[in-house]
């Protein structure tokens, strides 16, 4: 697999995931102690998964995570570290896929008409506790 982990200090700060980067069965690019858990699935027409339920199970969730999926148009992705710094940019374009698990973000989007689709877990507190502008 060629997805890039964007890392700060040991820190996994998100998971790029490009539309090609998608291989054969079930793959977790995202670690076990995540606050997301993010699987790729590429199957071919057939293939049976198990039936199943996810039982309850408390967890201590302490943040906010957000997944970005480009549907179409194109992204440019603004990191920052845990400490507020600037870390690098990187561009997302339809098919694309990132997962940010810690350190900050921004978005410029980049073509008109562009369609994202964004994930979190909840549930949302308000703006004023779940996010800090800077």
């Amino acid at each position: 697999m060629k997805i890039e982990k964007i890392v700060d200090e040991g820190l996994t700060l998100a998971i790029v995931i490009r539309g090609s980067d998608w291989e054969p069965g079930l793959n977790f690019p995202s670690a076990d102690e995540d606050f997301q858990q993010i699987g790729l699935w590429r199957y071919d027409k057939g293939t049976k998964l198990s039936q199943h339920i996810h039982l309850t199970n408390p967890r201590n969730v302490s943040r906010t995570q957000e997944v970005v999926f480009i549907k179409q148009g194109r992204v440019r992705a603004n990191i920052y570290t845990e400490k507020r710094t600037f870390l690098k940019s990187i561009e997302l374009q339809s098919g694309d896929l990132m997962v940010m698990l810690k350190g900050g973000h921004g978005y410029d989007i980049l073509e008109d008409d562009t369609q994202v689709l964004e994930v979190k877990n909840g549930p949302f507190m308000g703006i004023d506790k779940d996010r800090e502008r800077f």
